[in-house]
């Protein structure tokens, strides 16, 4: 079986993660193209790509794969005309859920876990937001289509004026320099506002948990790692890339919630794996795709209930050997049960 990876770069030199992928697809029997769109020959039918032998990357001409790990996003007309071209051809394995907005409204319209959503509307003017937060003294203000934490604002008024924290920075704003801030954002991106939900630890530090749940070799729902992520900086922010700090879930749980960790456990897990499948439900259901991996960040309240503040399809993870070998895994067994069954229709 050939999987392909298809990615921007040209070349793997470099890339770690495609060394890593090539290695699991070989001990899975299997064996690894990595090539880019630029790559493909639609015309003879063939990919000029690079298979890893013998401790090197090797330059070679091949058939086309069983199935594409699509492992990044594309850009340019060309890369996008190419993808989508091997889409009609080849099942590709990841698809995206769309901005928090769309996710938001899906789960909604689903219903089935709208209880657990934290209310989110878009801004489309100053005005909008001045009225959002007329109702929710604090709020938050973040981009539909952000990553990272990347531009995401918490907004509290105190007396006339506006205070507000991006990262450990802080600014103040009179209501209009505050609306020039909001329309200078809302112009380039789309943006939402949510009420600001105090999820903290024993200490007082904000923190969330990433669920990253994956399918596997039989298409189910599995959960390589959970864990929290601590802000260290004063942040609200909680994310790895704007300061903030991973731990070990289970020591996390003992440690701010004593004898109630083992069920607060389990109902963290079972929530991550029967979330992912309603999430799949609705992505077959609306666009005729399936997903392969999500990343669902949650808080829990003060009695711990869950609440989701996003949902990304194509997470990242803290940096773990073990880790990363798992979800590669997982990956590579699915990539593989997604081939077969694509040969059977056939």
């Amino acid at each position: 079986m050939l999987i392909g990876y298809m990615h921007y770069r040209k070349s793997p030199a470099g890339l770690n993660r495609a060394y890593a992928f090539a290695a699991v697809a070989k001990a899975e029997g299997a064996e690894l193209l990595y090539f880019s769109p630029g790559a493909v020959d639609f015309e003879k039918g063939i990919i000029n790509g690079h298979k890893y032998d013998g401790g090197e990357w090797i330059s070679t001409v091949s058939r086309y794969p069983d199935v594409i790990y699509n492992a990044t996003g594309f850009s340019g007309n060309k890369q996008l005309k190419t993808a989508k071209a091997l889409r009609q051809k080849i099942p590709f394995t990841s698809f995206s859920v769309g901005s928090k907005m769309t996710v938001y409204r899906n789960l909604m319209k689903y219903k089935k876990y709208s209880d657990y959503l934290i209310l989110s509307e878009k801004v489309s003017s100053a005005e909008d937001f001045f009225a959002f937060l007329q109702r929710y003294p604090k709020v938050v203000l973040k981009p539909s289509w952000g990553r990272q934490g990347i531009d995401i604002y918490y907004v509290k008024k105190e007396g006339s004026e506006f205070k507000i924290l991006s990262g450990a920075a802080e600014a103040r704003h009179d209501t209009n320099s505050m609306a020039d801030f909001i329309l200078d954002k809302i112009k380039h991106d789309e943006y939402i506002v949510q009420p600001y939900l105090n999820c903290r630890t024993k200490s007082g530090a904000p923190y969330d948990l990433r669920l990253h749940v994956q399918k596997s070799h039989n298409g189910e729902w599995v959960t390589p790692i959970i864990y929290p992520r601590i802000s260290s900086n004063g942040s609200i922010v909680c994310n790895i890339a704007q300061g903030g700090y991973t731990g070990e879930f289970t020591s996390f749980l003992k440690n701010e919630f004593g004898e109630r960790y083992y069920d607060i456990h389990k109902y963290i897990e079972m929530f991550s794996l029967q979330f992912a499948a309603h999430m799949d439900e609705i992505q077959r259901e609306l666009y005729g795709e399936e997903l392969n991996e999500l990343g669902i960040d949650i808080g829990l309240d003060k009695d711990q209930k869950i609440f989701i503040y996003e949902v990304n399809w194509r997470p990242g993870h803290p940096p773990s050997i073990n880790v990363d070998l798992n979800v590669i895994t997982n990956t590579v067994r699915y990539a593989m049960y997604l081939a077969d069954k694509n040969s059977e229709v056939i």
